[in-house]
């Protein structure tokens, strides 16, 4: 599958990918901070997301055949690999895969354990707005607001809304095939999935998708180089709720 991507600067290899109902346009000011290090930023939709193709196929084995497809296209070497929540799965499954493609990992708020499904308002809210005829983006605020109240969340969801020229809005992400793949976005880590580069996890001080000390053992013994960062005053959003301490984490990692 050929995915859509933004790229941006010159240098080493930075590939990113986002989480759920995201896109890679979501880390655009990361990105381009990233570009200026000497980097070159990849922003990556994965399937089902953003402008990459739809399918009616989706599991993070799909997913990691998708990126290494990407990185032989690009012909990348020795890559630095983030991923975000949903994003992060993939990037776990793709260096336990294929660690020689790899130069560094770092996983953002999520574990390698199985998450029961808990996107139900999110999709039920999302549904409404595909079955309806939306002229503007308030009048798809509004309808979203009933089921996510977050102002923050619902700015982030409204980013999927794409214009078919002068006519009505229409949501960009596989909604049908997203939803009947639910299961397979909290799927863990197989017991024999070993990556043993240089990684780091980054976990949001309020957010409970890593707890720990809880899941500090399987997450060494998934990844037995891994360091554990917690970014304060952060949620699950992490690079958007403190980018300042996210982005200077990074770094001092690569």
């Amino acid at each position: 599958m050929k995915l859509h991507t933004n790229i941006l600067g010159k240098g080493k290899p930075f590939i990113i990918l986002h989480g759920f109902l995201g896109m890679g346009d979501n880390w655009k000011t990361l990105g381009k901070m990233f570009s200026e290090e000497e980097y070159e930023v990849h922003l990556v939709d994965q399937r089902n997301h953003g402008k990459s193709p739809h399918s009616d196929d989706f599991s993070y084995e799909l997913l990691v055949e998708d990126l290494k497809e990407y990185i032989e296209e690009h012909k990348l070497e020795k890559v630095v690999l983030l991923g975000h929540s949903m994003g992060g799965k993939t990037a776990m499954l793709f260096a336990a895969t294929y660690p020689e493609l790899l130069e560094k990992l770092i996983i953002v708020d999520i574990a390698p354990k199985y998450y029961e499904p808990h996107h139900q308002e999110i999709l039920a809210g999302l549904t409404l707005l595909e079955d309806v005829d939306l002229s503007s983006r308030q009048e798809a605020s509004k309808i979203i607001s009933e089921y996510v109240p977050d102002r923050p969340t619902q700015l982030f969801l409204l980013k999927n809304l794409d214009r078919e020229g002068k006519g009505n809005y229409v949501l960009k992400v596989n909604l049908k095939t997203l939803k009947e793949k639910i299961e397979n976005i909290g799927a863990g880590l197989e017991k024999d999935k070993v990556y043993k580069g240089e990684t780091l996890f980054i976990k949001g001080e309020k957010s409970n998708y890593i707890r720990l000390p809880e899941d500090e053992q399987l997450l060494h013994n998934h990844f037995p180089e891994a360091k554990i960062e917690t970014i304060s005053n952060a949620g699950h959003w992490v690079h958007a709720e403190n980018q300042e301490d996210f982005y200077s984490a990074i770094m001092r990692f690569i």
